[in-house]
């Protein structure tokens, strides 16, 4: 079972940009989807944006237009673009194999000027 490392989090300014990096300890290139979620302080998690091994996307309303999720077969890594950062952006961010897949510790983006 591959296992995904989260990084590229941190504090940023309204507006601002971040990418968000998923490396995966092996090969992704067969794993059928792979997600973002994130979770807030107090809320529930939720899915972000999903992208599938043949690069179909999909995205929560509120971040349509604003953040692009990428997938890099060779460098088994899945990226999450966030632009135009909002501060109800704030949350721990995740990758997960939606096809049995288990969550890694996340990485923490916090949006506040």
């Amino acid at each position: 079972q591959v296992q995904f490392v989260e990084s590229g989090g941190g504090l940023v300014q309204p507006g601002g940009s971040l990418r968000l990096s998923c490396a995966a300890s092996g090969s992704i290139s067969s794993i059928a989807a792979v997600a973002w979620y994130r979770q807030a302080p107090g809320k529930q998690r939720e899915a972000v944006a999903t992208i599938t091994n043949v690069g179909t996307t999909n995205y929560r309303e509120s971040v349509k237009g604003r953040f692009t999720i990428s997938r890099d077969n060779a460098k088994n890594t899945v990226y999450l673009q966030m632009n135009s950062l909002k501060p109800e952006d704030t949350a721990v961010y995740y990758c997960l194999d939606l096809v049995g897949g288990s969550w890694g510790q996340g990485t923490q983006v916090t949006v506040s000027s």
